[in-house]
């Protein structure tokens, strides 16, 4: 019996580890199946968002050159004096046309604003372009227009607007970012936007990055695990993903009412702008701006900061040093790099916003520069708002340049953010 059992049992066996065998493939191809699945979601997930960025390119591209018709008024070559042209007359001489061709009215507001003497030379021509040449685009076309129907266009141009001249524009250029805000499209510029950002950014910053740093630190290496601590981190979590417009509404209430005096400059006397006694100033949009990314600043930071070995500290206090020597000297530079990632996300959000701006009381239309932390001012993205609301296609052109020229201030802060890192990463290696 014995003898007769034992291939019975064998034949068993190997039966059973041929099914476990046909069952190990079938689940390998299965999950084989799905991981290639899986993987082709991944590529299309990148292709797709490849493709939706490459067309909001093209399209602020398409839109920020291509051909226009204009007509003038007065031609440039007829101001041009002793065979220079109208771009190189002097200060001298572009105050005599302007006091030539200019109403007595227009012109008695343009020296109360500020004498014309004392313009400089490019805001001076600004003003001949605007009041004495007067250009006005009559229609506008499209890069892609432009480079595919260019004989259609000129036809077209020719039988509707005898009178203007045909040319190739590029929206943005070193006059567009070099003048102020105007409602002629054709001599509007984003230079006051520019400025207002750049002071509104470095306000940002400065409140929010020693804030948001020293919080974290000591929510992470001083403060103790209690209800108390637990509730505040969860109100810090739940504030990051609070809308902007409602920091807006705070910054409303607290900066430019309560603390009107503190934002409007009045508790320094002299150095108070007449016009922004309300409250309404930089100083206002870039302290509702820290409070916007604080939340968002003190998150990152504190994960900089967990992710330090925690046999950094074991190693500085052994040595004898104290809490602040090893969160200084130990802690803070091997979170730096993450720190600062984290800083240039907020900054990031900080510098596309809008909405709390707008509540806080930036202004849509204003043409001279900020000279201060207490002026008024605008932004680009309040700018480019302003612009995509008009009617006339040239102010959407006009949106779209501004778009590349916010696009390439917010590369190259983030390029020095970066940098710093990068800086900080290699001293620790």
């Amino acid at each position: 019996m014995r003898g007769g059992s034992e291939p019975y049992a064998a034949d068993r066996t190997e039966t059973t580890l041929f099914g476990e065998d046909a069952q190990v493939k079938h689940s390998l191809r299965v999950r084989h199946l799905i991981g290639r699945l899986w993987r082709a979601l991944f590529l299309a997930s990148l292709i797709i968002g490849i493709v939706a960025l490459s067309a909001l390119i093209y399209n602020i591209l398409d839109q920020s050159f291509g051909l226009v018709a204009v007509e003038t008024k007065i031609s440039p070559r007829a101001l041009a004096q002793n065979g220079v042209s109208l771009e190189n007359l002097s200060t001298e001489q572009l105050v005599a046309i302007l006091e030539k061709y200019v109403s007595k009215g227009v012109l008695r507001r343009l020296k109360a604003e500020q004498p014309l003497e004392q313009r400089e030379r490019e805001e001076l021509l600004g003003l001949v372009l605007e009041r004495v040449v007067q250009p006005k685009i009559v229609q506008s076309w499209s890069l892609t227009d432009s480079l595919l129907r260019r004989r259609s266009i000129e036809s077209e141009a020719a039988q509707r607007y005898p009178s203007a001249h045909l040319e190739f524009r590029s929206w943005l250029n070193p006059n567009f970012l070099s003048r102020p805000q105007s409602s002629a499209p054709e001599v509007a510029g984003v230079r006051t936007a520019i400025l207002g950002s750049l002071w509104t950014i470095i306000i940002t910053i400065l409140v929010a990055f020693p804030l948001g740093v020293g919080a974290a630190i000591y929510l992470e290496e001083y403060a103790p695990l209690n209800p108390l601590t637990r509730l505040i981190q969860i109100n810090i979590n739940n504030l990051a993903g609070v809308p902007s417009i409602i920091y807006g509404m705070l910054g409303l209430a607290i900066f430019v009412r309560a603390l009107e005096p503190l934002t409007s400059g009045a508790f320094i006397g002299g150095l108070v702008d007449p016009t922004t006694a309300n409250g309404r100033t930089i100083m206002s949009a870039g302290l509702t701006l820290a409070l916007l990314v604080l939340p968002l600043l003190i998150v990152n930071a504190q994960e900089a900061i967990r992710a330090v070995p925690g046999s950094l500290r074991e190693a500085g206090y052994a040595l004898g040093a104290t809490k602040w020597q090893v969160v200084w000297h130990h802690v803070l530079p091997n979170a730096l790099p993450g720190i600062l990632t984290g800083t240039i996300l907020s900054i990031s959000r900080a510098m596309g916003e809008t909405a709390p701006l707008v509540v806080v009381g930036a202004s849509t239309f204003i043409v001279y520069d900020p000279n201060g932390p207490f002026s008024k001012f605008t932004t680009l993205p309040v700018q480019i708002y302003q612009w995509t609301a008009r009617p006339q296609q040239e102010f959407r052109n006009l949106a779209a340049a501004a778009i590349l020229v916010l696009l390439a201030l917010l590369l190259t802060l983030n390029a020095t953010a970066i940098m710093m890192r990068n800086r900080y990463s290699r001293r620790l290696i």
